[in-house]
């Protein structure tokens, strides 16, 4: 399955916006508030939505978490607003045929009781379709008994982090590893200095070196994510035709690892697999362009406000400094200035 298209009217920060993406790597950089985590999170729970037992909108308030599940509160707010339309596109990488799924609800939608189209022709094209989405914070060494703390209201996650723990818990993989998953296994465990277990009796996560076996929560949280990473190509969640969202992949990482990342994921996308990615940093944006090759999908997508109007403004680029508005580079900018000046 690649995602192709996405059209959104009046949803929290989208009130008329339409975006094409990459079938590799797709960045997206902006401010904060302007919807970066949004869009990743309506595109991961359509993806999730191929599952027959899961619906687009329950899955979607369930990642989004708005108060009492009520869909109607995620409509753009302003005056006049009175329902919300998000449309995707979808094919498959050998197939030219397209499915497409859209989700609509209005101020006295009940509930998730949302108008969706098109989902049973999403379930039979793209079922067993892996997604995963890594969010920002690090969340294995919470591992104990979240979902069932969860399910019982005694704390709140949205689903994005309930899932990556299944997740993490699961072994989908079949028979020997290819050559270039235990290459990237070995880059990611000299990184790590170990490898992940999952100990089933007391649902924890330990980091495994030698004989030695380190509760997660005593592990460095860039450590962590690392970890997972490694956890998610070794259980053979990242494989050919799976679609990987990752919010911020470079909160708490140590910046010398970043182009081992950077590396890692545009050996991903050759692979089959469609990347998308919200960042805030200069360095992991640059090194996309510093370690592509003219054989690889990069698409930079931009989210800003309009300073006059208040309205969004979408912007998309093959290359980052193509950008008009880039706040990456204005925000680095302005810190040289200041270095400039001392």
């Amino acid at each position: 399955m690649i995602i192709k298209k996405i059209k959104l009217e009046n949803y929290t920060v989208f009130e008329n916006n339409q975006m094409e993406f990459s079938p590799g790597i797709n960045l997206f950089i902006g401010e904060n508030g302007t919807g970066k985590t949004h869009i990743m999170k309506v595109l991961y729970s359509a993806c999730q939505s191929v599952n027959k037992k899961t619906s687009f909108a329950y899955k979607l308030v369930s990642t989004m978490l708005p108060d009492d599940y009520k869909i109607s509160r995620l409509i753009t707010r302003k005056q006049g607003n009175r329902g919300a339309m998000i449309r995707i596109v979808a094919g498959n990488h050998d197939v030219a045929q397209e499915r497409i799924i859209t989700i609509s609800f209005h101020g006295k939608t009940k509930k998730w009781d949302a108008d969706v189209t098109g989902e049973s022709g999403w379930e039979e094209s793209y079922a067993g379709l892996s997604s995963i989405f890594i969010p920002a914070k690090e969340i294995l060494s919470h591992s104990y008994n979240l979902n069932a703390a969860s399910e019982k209201n005694n704390v709140r996650f949205d689903d994005t982090y309930l899932d990556i723990i299944n997740a993490a818990k699961i072994d989908i993989s079949t028979g020997r590893n290819n050559a270039t998953k235990d290459a990237m296994l070995k880059r990611i465990q000299e990184i790590t200095n170990g490898r992940v277990q999952y100990d089933v009796k007391r649902d924890e996560f330990y980091l495994i070196n030698g004989s030695s076996k380190q509760e997660f929560n005593l592990v460095a949280e860039g450590i962590r994510k690392m970890a997972l990473l490694w956890q998610l190509v070794k259980n053979g969640t990242l494989e050919k035709g799976s679609i990987l969202f990752w919010d911020e992949p470079e909160a708490n990482i140590n910046p010398a690892y970043i182009s081992t990342i950077v590396e890692m994921l545009l050996e991903l996308q050759r692979k089959g697999v469609q990347i998308f990615i919200s960042t805030h940093d200069y360095m992991i944006a640059n090194y996309f362009e510093v370690k592509k090759t003219t054989e690889d999908s990069i698409v930079f997508h931009s989210l800003s406000h309009d300073h006059n109007t208040g309205n969004l403004q979408y912007e998309k680029a093959y290359k980052f400094a193509d950008l008009k508005n880039n706040a990456i580079i204005a925000a680095f900018n302005k810190l040289l200035d200041e270095i400039y000046d001392m």
